[in-house]
């Protein structure tokens, strides 16, 4: 807490920026007074898992630009013990594809809530998806052969 207001961090990839990452940080926003959002540099997100599509830089500007946040910083590390310190924050919201990893928050006095993103869009599926079109669409076009085309005639 700062002065009297109620500090929320919440923090992730934002890859691809989609729906479920504004109901997040929408949801976020409403726990609290001052909401500040720590967007994983690429150097994080390259060690535990592949690297994001949209570079750090892009990632951190459309997050200060959309409505919400009233502070952007990037985050370098998944263990948030001394950002609780430093930014004196009381409630951490992350999606619940991470429940109970944050757990150990609690010990610093910590609100943690998981938020469901429930069905539906994330980051992973819409690289899934663009490849997967990707790949049919390679394959029609490598197999496309016009129906009036006559190999013998050639």
């Amino acid at each position: 807490m700062i002065g009297n207001k109620t500090v929320v961090y919440t923090s992730g990839t934002f890859d691809m920026l989609h729906i479920n990452h504004l109901k997040m940080i929408e949801y976020a926003r409403a726990l609290g007074d001052i909401l500040i959002v720590g967007v994983n540099t690429d150097e994080l997100v390259a060690s535990y898992k592949s690297m994001p599509i949209i570079p750090f830089e892009e990632r951190i500007g459309l997050m200060k630009a959309i409505k919400g946040p009233d502070i952007v910083i990037p985050q370098k590390s998944l263990d948030h013990r001394d950002k609780v310190a430093k930014l004196n924050f009381d409630i951490f919201v992350v999606g619940d594809d991470w429940a109970g990893k944050f757990d150990y928050l609690k010990e610093q006095g910590v609100e943690v809530v998981y938020f469901p993103y429930g069905d539906g869009i994330s980051s992973s599926n819409l690289k899934a998806r663009i490849y997967e079109n990707y790949q049919k669409l390679q394959e029609k076009a490598n197999n496309h052969i016009p129906d009036d085309f006559d190999k013998e005639d050639k």
